[in-house]
């Protein structure tokens, strides 16, 4: 049952396909008879109306088609799990050992991005590890390469094999309504307003000039959403959510740096075959350059060395980084050290005031006042012979 609706689903899929197809047959019908044949008087202008709508045509039919019949980009066979790793993983009941069996697997990948998380990205339903960009559609039942969204009117996902036959499909749809358009106008309104007659032929241009306009006002955004996507080095999903790589999120992690650049990896290094929709983009589909940091150990190791800001004083062998033992000042210009010299010093003459401590080491007989002043460096004053010891610290 389950064969026979999955079934029944993909059939229904070619359903908007076989729309336009039908909307281009009978626009071909509209344009070329109704309006070439029929209503344009003009031996010259029928000749070139038909010559520019077979070429605009025929570049619209030719994208449009590879775009529908290009196989999506499938992960290469080295990214899926081993039945030994994936009994391993699907055996383990933790999260965090999960995640560490991915990376052990990953670890001689070329995969830069991350989840949310900062987990390797795994597809459940393939039994792989996902290489950059690629994410599994739900309506192909397979991982794609450089997704960037099912479009339902190519019944195809569209990603690293046919996006640039896509953006051709836009451009040369867009062209194809322009220009319909624009040569049916003055007939459109000739018979708007009643000056021509055709009988009922005058109801197909009519439509066929709603048609054209309707359609060149949606596909004009879209083309140019997808023109800044491709400038830009990003795909539809990575718009709406930004990539992660190890280093953390990066909305422009892929780009190259300019957008001439960044159409090259899409339309190849050939300008003059931009414009045809043959396969001629760069890489594979799998590795891409990136803009952001790969690994934060590559940071950490590039960190200046403690011994290339400290001052040479402090490169001895109490301060190269044992953990145990650091660098400290002279005992003659630590005022802890005298603090605490001071306390001790109070702490043994309190009661008869005898035992005392000079900076030269010596005892002496003086009271406590003198004896604190001497060692704070100040003169001592002879009147505050009766002021308690304690008073001053």
């Amino acid at each position: 049952m389950a064969g026979i609706l999955r079934s029944c689903a993909r059939v229904f899929q070619w359903v908007p396909v076989l729309f336009i197809s039908a909307i281009v047959a009978w626009s071909y019908y509209a344009y070329i008879i109704q309006l070439c044949i029929l209503t344009v008087d003009n031996l010259v202008e029928k000749i070139l109306y038909g010559i520019f709508y077979h070429i605009f045509l025929f570049m619209f039919a030719w994208s449009y088609a590879k775009s529908i019949f290009t196989p999506i980009g499938r992960i290469p066979k080295e990214f899926y799990l081993s039945s030994a790793n994936l009994e391993a993983l699907e055996n383990e009941e933790r999260g965090d050992r999960q995640d560490q069996i991915l990376k052990q697997i990953a670890k001689n990948l070329p995969v830069s991005t991350r989840t949310m998380a900062g987990g390797i990205r795994y597809c459940d339903i393939c039994k792989a590890i996902k290489p950059d960009r690629c994410h599994h559609c739900s309506v192909c039942e397979a991982c794609v390469l450089k997704m960037d969204h099912h479009c339902p009117w190519v019944n195809n996902c569209v990603g690293y094999s046919n996006y640039k036959f896509f953006i051709l499909f836009l451009m040369y749809a867009l062209a194809y309504c322009l220009y319909v358009a624009a040569t049916a106008l003055q007939y459109f309104i000739g018979f708007w307003t009643n000056t021509l007659d055709n009988g009922s032929g005058k109801f197909h241009i009519l439509f066929l000039f709603f048609a054209a306009a309707m359609f060149a006002l949606s596909l004009v955004s879209l083309f140019g959403y997808h023109c800044y996507l491709v400038s830009s080095n990003k795909t539809t999903l990575e718009s709406f959510r930004t990539p992660v790589f190890r280093s953390g999120p990066d909305k422009d992690g892929f780009s190259l740096g300019t957008k001439c650049d960044n159409i090259r990896e899409v339309f190849g290094d050939e300008p003059k075959l931009w414009w045809i929709p043959i396969k001629t983009n760069l890489g594979d589909g799998v590795v891409f350059a990136i803009r952001a940091p790969t690994d934060t150990d590559y940071l950490l190791a590039n960190r200046p060395r403690l011994s290339d800001v400290l001052s040479p004083s402090f490169n001895d062998e109490a301060s190269k980084g044992d953990g145990r033992s650091f660098p400290t000042r002279t005992e003659s210009e630590d005022s802890d050290h005298l603090l605490a010299e001071r306390q001790r010093w109070a702490e043994e003459g309190r009661g008869d005031g005898s035992a005392r401590y000079t900076p030269n080491g010596e005892h002496a007989a003086n009271n406590t006042d003198k004896l604190a002043t001497v060692t704070m460096g100040v003169e001592a004053d002879p009147d505050n012979k009766s002021h308690d010891s304690n008073h001053l610290f």
